[in-house]
Order: C-alpha cells, then structure tokens, then sequence
C-alpha cells in the first residue's frame, strides 16, 4: 500500500510516519488498551458539523464512553460547561504540548504520564507542529489524529479522506464502545 501523502505538502515529516488508520475500530483498540488516554480538543470542533449533530456533541458522547480525559484549549471550555460536560481542563495548545513531553509530569489527576494523546479539532499546521515535538521528544507517548487530513507526524491518523468518509469513521469508533 502506498503511503498517504501529508495533506501541507511542503512540510517534511522525516523518515518515521503515522501509520493509516485503515479501520475505524484501531482507534477504539487503542483507546480501549490505553492505561492512561487524554483527548486533547481545539477550537476547531466548533462550528464543524457531523451531519446532523455538531463535534462537540461527539467529544462529549465519545469521552463519556470510553472515560478519555479531555483537555480543552482556547475558549472551548465554556461550549463544554454549557453542554453539561466538565473537560479536565482548559488549557493551551503549546502548554499541554510541553507537559506531555516532560517525563516527571503525572498528568492532571497526579497518577501517572499519558500514555495516548489523541487529537481533534486544530488547525492543520499548529497539529503537524505539536504532533513533531511529541514524535520528536515524547517517544512513550503514542499519538493520535483524529482529524480528516493524514498528519504524519503522529503515530495513528486517517489518510485524506471525504467529510463523509470522516463522519462514517468517527461514528464507527463511537459505536465500538456502545457495543461494548
């Protein structure tokens, strides 16, 4: 299988690139195996639809599910609080990025380091930029991309596939743990 191609062609990955989500159901094994999860969120779930029902809708639905931490960055926060969902924590992009690659940290609950940072809802360029320093700094730390453009510099993404395709993706991984 040929390898997908970064959806910002003019950046260069390096020699080690996400593997391709080419099923659904990898994404629920990796949450459902993962000792310690964050979901980290930004702003980028607003606004964006999944068919009938907005993003935020799905974070929610998906973290009460699996029981994943979500990190909301920027003003997301409040969206949440809204919706009736409290998110671990608000807290920006660059600074979860730097806790995640700091080995003594203990995560927000104190316990242990994450050991699965998955993420959704960034702007194509500021995830290729988190997802290199994690590959690059954080090698314990698998990662990834839940957003409809291949981000290589995860260890887990979804090739470049259709809005329809994404939807249909995401909704399988969800209805892997309705079905337990």
């Amino acid at each position: 299988m040929n390898r997908p191609e970064p959806w910002q062609t003019a950046e260069t990955p390096g020699p080690e690139k996400a593997l391709v989500i080419t099923k659904p159901e990898i994404v629920a094994a990796l949450l459902k195996r993962a000792k310690h999860p964050i979901m980290i969120v930004g702003h980028g779930i607003l606004g964006c639809n999944l068919g009938k029902e907005e993003m935020i809708d799905y974070v929610i639905r998906l973290a009460r599910l699996s029981g994943v931490t979500v990190a909301a960055t920027s003003h997301i926060v409040k969206e949440f609080v809204e919706k009736g969902f409290q998110p671990a924590v608000s807290i920006s992009a660059i600074e979860i990025t730097d806790r995640l690659r700091d080995p003594s940290w203990k995560g927000f609950d104190g316990n242990r380091q994450y050991d699965l940072a998955i993420f959704l809802g960034f702007p194509y360029y500021m995830e290729w930029l988190i997802l290199s320093g994690l590959k690059n700094f954080s090698p314990d730390l698998k990662t990834v991309s839940l957003d409809k453009f291949y981000q290589p510099n995860a260890s887990w993404s979804f090739p470049n596939i259709s809005t329809e395709e994404w939807i249909n993706n995401l909704n399988a991984i969800e209805k892997e743990f309705r079905n337990g």
